[in-house]
């Protein structure tokens, strides 16, 4: 690395620092796109509720971000005294009045599934989860109907803040390495994981900028 990408690198605020510099030694096309993207800005939603963060994750998928947006917006507004819905209130609300949110039937089924879970105690509180490891929490809410690996990777990620989570099955990821290496065809699942364990520690990090090539 030469002294300027190097004075660039280093001028970048911590905790991303050292995840930053070592992919960016990884190859010349990291070193690249890492300077040209420039600090690692992931914003982690810290101590988020896992109930609220699977709601949430379950809100936006399959949908751009404003349209997930809009429809967490118009949930939110129908309990105005409140940071976010608990799960006893989403069980009370009716089917036309999460409709009226814009959630799909399926997204219906699937968040109801969530609130009984909280209740039941299958999804645990943060403090719980914070205490998992990455795969048992995984494992302990993939049984949930319409809860996929991707979604709890989410919540590992913006809610726990774990820094060494790759979601090979995201379309972002594998598109951008896809865009990163100039390959003709996205790299399988099986694929992605092989070649993220590179990444490790900070596969986090990694799937932050990978998310920004398709956005260059």
């Amino acid at each position: 690395m030469n002294i300027i990408r190097k004075e660039k690198l280093t001028s970048m605020p911590d905790p991303y620092l050292p995840a930053t510099e070592f992919l960016a030694a990884i190859d010349d096309d990291w070193r690249r796109h890492i300077t040209a993207i420039g600090p690692c800005l992931h914003q982690p939603h810290a101590a988020r509720d896992p109930y609220e963060s699977l709601v949430r994750a379950i809100a936006y998928q399959q949908l751009h971000a404003k349209a997930g947006d809009a429809i967490v917006g118009r949930l939110l507004a129908l309990f105005p005294s409140d940071e976010f819905p608990r799960p006893e209130q989403i069980l009370a609300m009716s089917f036309d009045q999460m409709r009226s949110c814009g959630f799909s039937a399926s997204k219906i089924a699937t968040i109801h599934g969530i609130a009984q879970a909280t209740l039941d105690g299958v999804v645990p509180d943060y403090a719980t989860a914070l205490a998992m490891d990455d795969e048992a929490l995984i494992e302990r809410l993939i049984t949930l109907r319409g809860v996929g690996r991707w979604t709890v990777e989410m919540l590992l990620i913006y809610s726990l803040e774990r820094p060494d989570i790759l979601p090979a099955d995201d379309f972002g990821v594998r598109e951008g390495y896809r865009r990163l290496k100039g390959l003709e065809v996205q790299p399988s699942r099986k694929q992605m994981i092989e070649i993220g364990l590179a990444w490790s520690p900070y596969r986090t990090v990694a799937s932050w900028y990978l998310w920004r090539v398709t956005n260059k």
